[in-house]
């Protein structure tokens, strides 16, 4: 196993070890304990964005499709969706394993997701099976996809292709039945574009996609998370906190959230700690300086609802048109290449809008 340990990752572990020697009664109630944190409801809010998002997990999920890409800012969920989806699929009963691929170095990593046999490099003693192979059955999730070294994206895309792959220092091909979920925070054209991610693995991996919105782009949502986070470190540091003040609330909305739900989150979980009655207030909620904005201009609030209308029209008329980039750019009386930078503008990804069109 490789650092940092995921809890649910180590007790799945644990309780495959011991599937022999329990009853089938206590294993099946441990791996529903495993599954109940990641279930479609622990995806908070009903904001527009986010219902899309729901809607298509729960489509994702349900689907053989054995390669998903996830994009969206650091901090905005990745690896809890990454998760929703396993667990809500037909594999939940197998592993889910993860790995960081900037974490490792470029000489351990390949060795890592694939594994090698003995003698394959100095220090192997022992043959070693990859992520690859343990996860079988289940889903193996590589987060910072975009940091994996040129020559493991080469054996990569081939296990993608075609679901085989060789130990380092084996010439025996094996077989492992996966779904793999990639991530990433970077803009995936621009990494192809610098150099830092194969053309043609983009292209197998942009097959099916999910763009998290930023908390910004879901502001309505930040006092259902706000009571969520609330209620979870009250109960994890044993306080009795129940409710935010509307100053503390209005102050929590105008902030901007470059750190996404998960600043939020350290936000809340800090103010819990030293909050000293049943109510955040004010001045529990502690922001960067000069960072909380006010009240925005008439020019910015123009350009705001411009950029949702943008953004709507753009993907309704996709949707309508099947996803074909051509038909829609006609149908707004716009070239094609204008188009298509109104949608690289807005992040719109017509994977999505074909695989949500009826």
């Amino acid at each position: 196993m490789t650092k940092p340990f995921e809890v649910a990752d180590v007790v799945l572990r644990l309780s495959r070890a011991l599937e022999g020697t329990r009853s089938k009664r206590e294993f099946r109630r441990l791996k529903e304990q495993i599954a109940r944190p990641f279930s479609f409801e622990s995806l908070i809010g009903e904001s527009e964005p986010m219902q899309h998002v729901k809607g298509l997990a729960r489509k994702i999920a349900q689907s053989p499709a054995s390669t998903v890409l996830i994009t969206g800012e650091s901090g905005t969920g990745k690896d809890l969706l990454a998760k929703i989806i396993h667990y809500g699929s037909s594999r939940a009963a197998r592993p889910f394993l993860n790995i960081t691929c900037s974490a490792l170095p470029e000489t351990l990593l390949e060795s890592e997701l694939f594994g090698h046999e003995r003698g394959a490099f100095t220090g192997a003693n022992t043959a070693h099976a990859g992520l690859v192979e343990e996860a079988e059955g289940g889903t193996l999730f590589l987060d910072e996809i975009d940091s994996l070294p040129l020559l493991a994206q080469v054996k990569l895309l081939r296990f993608l292709q075609d679901k085989e792959f060789r130990r380092l220092g084996s010439s025996k091909p094996r077989h492992a039945d996966i779904r793999t979920i990639v991530a990433s925070n970077a803009v995936l054209e621009d990494s192809v574009q610098n150099g830092r991610l194969r053309q043609d693995l983009y292209y197998r991996l942009n097959v099916v996609s999910i763009t998290l919105p930023s908390l910004r782009e879901r502001t309505e949502d930040i006092p259902c998370l706000v009571d969520h986070f609330i209620r979870k470190h009250s109960g994890d540091l044993n306080k009795e906190i129940t409710s935010v003040s509307p100053a503390a609330l209005q102050k929590l909305m105008l902030y901007s959230w470059p750190g996404n739900v998960r600043e939020l989150e350290h936000t809340i979980e800090r103010a819990v700690i030293f909050c000293e009655s049943s109510q955040l207030s004010e001045s529990d909620i502690v922001l960067p300086v000069g960072k909380v904005k006010g009240a925005d201009s008439f020019q910015q609030a123009k350009a705001k609802i411009i950029e949702q209308f943008e953004r709507e029209y753009i993907q309704r008329l996709l949707v309508s048109c099947n996803g074909n980039i051509s038909r829609a750019a006609q149908a707004a009386k716009k070239n094609r290449r204008a188009f298509w930078e109104l949608m690289r503008k807005h992040h719109i990804d017509v994977q999505n809008l074909k695989l949500s069109a009826p």
